[in-house]
């Protein structure tokens, strides 16, 4: 959703076209991977116990029908399971359609709030605390930021540049760089916690063992 030229921008409009730059990087990530590469994970280095690349992806839609089910103020419309979403979901096939649902739900959900409800506070998803909405929202659109980082090392690791990254560094006059990075690439790569390491999430209502 975006506001015309004579349109006051709404938080709906906001928050939903900040999730559809979100959803245009992370969509074509997993998508990227091959099926026999989507169970990898990296074993040199300090990485025991990391997700898989499917597990990745896995976790950011858990974390996307959580958030927008706390938005809505109403239950998953599945059973989540755990921290990386349903047991039987593993074909990548599968696990591409549970990402791409998840953010149709949490469009639906962010479309939901407006200047009335956005700081009214709901049950939160993760515990019994109430948080706003707005805090919600926030929470829902860094999260992904955070895991597409890791799914973009994965990537590289198996010699495949990301599809956001595709664009030659003189495309990009403001951010481009000799690596030929896009912008979206380093400002994810580069931020604390947006890397391969396991690190708690900022958003102080979120809860850190699931958003880890």
């Amino acid at each position: 959703m975006q506001a015309k030229p004579d349109q006051k921008p709404t938080f709906a409009m906001v928050l939903d076209r900040s999730l559809s730059n979100v959803e245009q990087e992370v969509v074509p990530a997993a998508e990227a991977m091959p099926e026999d590469k989507y169970n990898f994970a990296p074993t040199q280095g300090e990485f025991k116990g990391v997700r898989t690349f499917a597990q990745q992806v896995k976790h950011i839609a858990t974390a996307n029908y959580m958030l927008g089910a706390g938005i809505l103020a109403e239950k998953p419309p599945m059973d989540m399971e755990s921290e990386n979403g349903p047991a039987k979901i593993t074909s990548r096939a599968d696990v591409i359609q549970f990402l791409k649902d998840s953010f149709t739900y949490l469009h639906k959900a962010l479309n939901s709030i407006n200047e009335n409800n956005v700081l009214e506070r709901v049950p939160s998803p993760f515990g019994p605390n109430k948080v706003t909405r707005l805090g919600l929202a926030i929470g829902a659109l860094s999260h992904p930021n955070d895991h597409y980082g890791q799914m973009v090392e994965y990537l590289r690791m198996n010699n495949i540049i990301p599809p956001a990254a595709g664009l030659r560094s003189s495309q990009l006059p403001r951010f481009g760089n000799h690596l030929g990075e896009s912008a979206s690439d380093r400002a994810f790569l580069f931020l604390p916690g947006t890397s391969l390491e396991v690190r708690q999430h900022p958003a102080s209502c979120l809860h850190p063992t699931f958003l880890r």
